[in-house]
């Protein structure tokens, strides 16, 4: 496991996975995202695990992907790896909750569309930058968004790319409720141990169902984000953005 993913059991039934960059915000680099995958592989598998709670260290969630890893040097690895790792959570067998606090920029506020719960401190915040980076969304959020939020909130959110709190988060369905600042991940964990207890049988059925009417859009979303992702990732708009970005 990579030391940028902290994983233990807290709980019986319960993993939790963190995402430890603090030095970047958390920032999601290629090895991040493998680590991702492979701790979620790993809790599959394990019949004793029922249940994944997913935050990130030092009161910060993730600030999204790493943009050194997304300048022109960089081959197409990145956005694939971390397609991989949204294939992964989106097809997830099991429950997974997460906590919010700092910010969620980018894949770390589109990945919680993918999640089963999510609660966010007051003071998260959050942010779709994908347009003013010269990119388009991923993690599905192009048809999972208008579906939670409506066309007009989805539109204002992802092509505008402007930052928006837990509340305006709560309203568009990508958290359930917010939390004290500093609360969220006591408040999911109680939900993730609240949900191993349950009949578990019961539980990945109604998870099935949940998923079944929009599992083939979300996987045909991906790839077709994906291929657009990388094509403009790689033009000369979001080569400058992320040039001045990383300048400052």
């Amino acid at each position: 496991m990579n030391d940028s993913v902290l994983v233990c059991d807290p709980d019986d039934g319960v993993r939790l996975l963190t995402m430890s960059r603090p030095g970047r915000r958390n920032a999601l680099d290629k090895a991040t995202y493998v680590a991702l995958a492979a701790a979620l592989a790993s809790a599959r598998d394990d019949a004793s695990i029922r249940v994944i709670a997913l935050t990130g260290a030092g009161l910060c969630f993730t600030s999204g992907n790493d943009l050194a890893d997304f300048q022109i040097s960089a081959d197409a690895g990145e956005t694939f790896v971390a397609l991989d790792f949204l294939k992964m959570l989106s097809t997830f067998s099991k429950p997974v909750v997460a906590a919010v606090e700092g910010f969620a920029i980018g894949i770390g506020a589109t990945l919680l569309l993918h999640c089963d719960l999510a609660y966010a401190g007051r003071g998260a915040q959050f942010r779709l930058p994908f347009v003013p980076l010269g990119l388009c969304p991923e993690g599905a959020s192009s048809y999972l968004l208008p579906r939670l939020a409506g066309a007009k909130r989805a539109a204002e959110l992802l092509l505008l790319g402007e930052p928006f709190t837990a509340q305006t988060a709560a309203e568009a369905g990508l958290i359930n409720a917010q939390t004290d600042d500093g609360e969220a991940l006591s408040v999911a964990l109680a939900k993730a141990r609240a949900l191993a207890a349950l009949p578990w049988e019961a539980v990945a059925a109604t998870r099935n169902l949940l998923k079944r009417s929009f599992a083939l859009n979300v996987a045909e979303t991906l790839e077709a984000e994906a291929q657009s992702f990388e094509a403009l990732r790689r033009g000369p708009e979001a080569q400058a953005a992320f040039a001045a970005f990383l300048a400052r």
